[in-house]
């Protein structure tokens, strides 16, 4: 089955809604296969499946031939998920294949037309591959970032909103409280699914993508589009 939809990777980015979230889903379970799956080699030493490495490579430049919206989230899922890893694995090779995927984001960027959102979101990533993935560069090679040490620290957390519209992430002392509020309020997710892979509507911002530093333009849209979902939920 991984087969088949890898062979037919091409025509599910041009699909319809439906056949590219389905083939989005196989994106994911393969990247999250090729972070979990160890294999030993005969020495011992445990390694990643290659196939898995070269076949995401050939998904994200599917996903960036045809650079809707919806491609474009999953490819920087994709690579927040397991570009460090990618990237560590390549240069091991003296390959730069991931060079080349930071130079096709900034031709997305430059000439796609996609939404503003998704185009921050492009921008958002370079910004966090510029910075060696968010990794801290310690005196051992096995220094745990915190937020003391490490200023990336809380670069990729999700941003989330109270009842009143003030933005908070795992940066604020009150963090714990207003998360546990926020998962009071039961009906803020009533379309999306536990691993928040899921969308509730073309479009729509996922929740983790969410930026707390929207200028003033995007921010009224923002809370406009809130408040027809709403009202639209209620009917």
């Amino acid at each position: 089955r991984c087969r088949t939809e890898y062979e037919n990777r091409d025509e599910a980015t041009k699909g319809d809604e439906t056949t590219r979230k389905q083939f989005h889903a196989f994106v994911l379970f393969l990247a999250e296969l090729y972070l979990n799956l160890e294999i030993k080699g005969t020495k011992g030493q445990v390694t990643r499946a290659e196939i898995l490495q070269e076949g995401l490579r050939e998904l994200l430049n599917a996903l960036f031939s045809n650079p809707v919206d919806s491609n474009l989230i999953c490819a920087v899922k994709l690579l927040k998920l397991t570009g460090s890893v990618l990237e560590d694995a390549w240069k091991e090779k003296g390959k730069n294949d991931m060079e080349e995927i930071i130079q096709r984001i900034e031709n997305v960027v430059l000439d796609a037309n996609c939404s503003r959102d998704v185009k921050h979101m492009l921008l958002k990533l370079v910004e966090l591959r510029s910075s060696n993935w968010g990794r801290v560069h310690g005196t051992t090679p096995h220094a745990e970032a915190t937020p003391e040490n490490d200023p990336n620290y809380f670069m990729n957390e999700p941003t989330f909103y109270t009842s009143d519209g003030v933005p908070f992430t795992a940066a604020d002392p009150d963090y714990q409280e207003k998360y546990q509020e926020l998962l009071e309020r039961e009906d803020l997710f009533p379309y999306y699914e536990e691993n928040g892979a899921d969308l509730s509507g073309p479009g729509e911002l996922y929740f983790d993508e969410i930026d707390d530093e929207m200028d003033p333009e995007i921010e009224e849209a923002y809370e406009k589009f809130c408040l027809e979902s709403e009202h639209n939920r209620k009917q």
